[in-house]
């Protein structure tokens, strides 16, 4: 099967090695690409706080170029979305990490159950875009939240009409897609004359709120059971 990734690097990386390894042709597309601001996490890792909560492994790759700097920090709880960021923080050095469920939501609903009626504050190493939901919720749970943004997504460059003629010479069976702005992004590339070439290739997507980047007239739009790899492989 040719499969479509439109997910950032390194991230594309694996992902397309994954799919080698199960027998399958990865397109790897970077629909987004990073630009990292540790300086962020370091002036809110400056203030007062009790744990730091992460949504994103991308948040984690931020930090890189300061590893030495984050020594005061390893022991502190980090909590994270799910399995690859939890990971990604313990290759960095972190020691006390707490895998959340793999939602920001569900996550802040973790941190509320640990601090139960005590008050506390959570360094929120975040992104730009990003879903209002974890910080909405910590919030509503009484928890104050200081957020950095440590990293930004910014548009992969295109030359007009790079992706019609690489879907038109490698038209994929199935396109997977992990986040809304990739998505919109995806879609935003195409001239619309053009959707009407792919309504017939596979659409797997991340979450519901991924599947509403997707123009109407597709014909196959399927929804991971949970956010997470695992499950939308599982789709395939």
């Amino acid at each position: 099967m040719r499969v479509l990734v439109t997910r950032p690097q390194p991230s594309a990386a694996a992902t397309a090695a994954r799919l080698e390894a199960l027998g399958h042709e990865a397109i790897v597309l970077p629909m987004m690409e990073p630009v990292h601001q540790p300086q962020a996490a370091l002036d809110v890792l400056a203030l007062a706080y009790d744990a730091i909560a992460v949504t994103s492994a991308e948040a984690i790759r931020a930090l890189a170029t300061i590893t030495d700097q984050l020594a005061p920090h390893r022991h502190t709880p980090v909590f994270c979305v799910g399995a690859a960021t939890a990971q990604a923080a313990r290759q960095l050095g972190f020691q006390s990490v707490i895998t959340g469920p793999g939602t920001g939501i569900g996550l802040a609903q973790s941190i509320a159950g640990t601090f139960r009626s005590q008050s506390g504050t959570v360094a929120y190493l975040a992104g730009l875009p990003r879903s209002p939901g974890f910080e909405n919720a910590l919030a509503d749970a009484g928890i104050a939240c200081r957020t950095a943004e440590v990293y930004r997504m910014s548009p992969a460059a295109y030359a007009s009409g790079d992706i019609e003629e690489l879907l038109e010479s490698r038209l994929p069976d199935t396109a997977l897609f992990y986040s809304y702005e990739t998505a919109r992004r995806f879609f935003d590339l195409i001239a619309p004359e053009k959707i009407a070439a792919l309504q017939d290739i596979r659409l797997l997507c991340l979450s519901d709120q991924v599947a509403t980047a997707v123009p109407p007239g597709f014909n196959t739009i399927a929804i991971a059971a949970d956010p997470s790899e695992a499950s939308l492989f599982a789709l395939l």
